[in-house]
């Protein structure tokens, strides 16, 4: 397995003395991972990344997943992406029609990893079970150095981008459910799902 301090393709952003690290659900107790920190990452050239080392063997944490972005006009990719997801909808199903796309950012950063890998074998499907991507930062992981990509990062911020976060937002998957609960005094109205309502005050 590869050391991530001496790969030419990752740097720690954080260091730090290393401390044991938390249970994760889903990997083994003794087995070494990378947390990398996806904010300003272009996601399709993170995702390449992350799909090469999990076919080598290595258990990754994507965190940030929301501060990744796509590069292009902003608004040609939400009208590519809206096109994916109505083009499956019918009349008489538009629940259970066609391939579910996914409109919250870390699963949004997931799927593309996903299409990097060959999940109809046994080997990339054991390698996508090697990854989780959580949106922000768990509190269990604060602790743990980050690495970044700097081959995958933005390099020119005034090229025009779209974060995750906005892309999520515009196709109507931003804010997740468990923090749309949480807003106590406003709801935030979602440009395709609608008004959840605007309490006074």
């Amino acid at each position: 397995m590869v050391n991530p301090v001496q790969d030419s393709a990752f740097q720690v952003a954080k260091e730090g003395t290393p401390k044991p690290r938390p249970m994760i659900r889903g990997f083994p107790p003794d087995v070494p991972i990378r947390v990398i920190n996806a904010e300003k990452h272009i996601a399709g050239r993170l995702a390449s990344y992350v799909a090469k080392r999990l076919l080598m063997g290595e258990y990754i944490v994507i965190v940030n997943a929301e501060k990744a972005v796509i590069t292009g006009d902003p608004h040609r990719i939400v009208r590519w992406y809206m096109k994916k997801i109505v083009e499956w909808c019918t009349h008489y199903n538009p629940e259970k029609a066609g391939p579910k796309i996914p409109r919250r950012p870390d699963r949004i950063l997931k799927r593309i990893v996903r299409g990097m890998l060959p999940r109809k074998t046994w080997r990339g499907r054991m390698a996508f079970r090697r990854l989780k991507v959580f949106i922000g930062v768990p509190e269990e992981l604060k602790h743990l150095p980050f690495e970044v990509i700097p081959d995958a990062m933005l390099r020119d911020e005034t090229k025009p981008h779209i974060t995750l976060e906005e892309l999520s937002r515009l196709v109507g998957g931003w804010p997740p459910k468990y923090v749309r609960k949480k807003l106590t005094t406003r709801y935030v109205k979602l440009p395709i799902t609608g008004s959840e309502g605007n309490p006074e005050g």
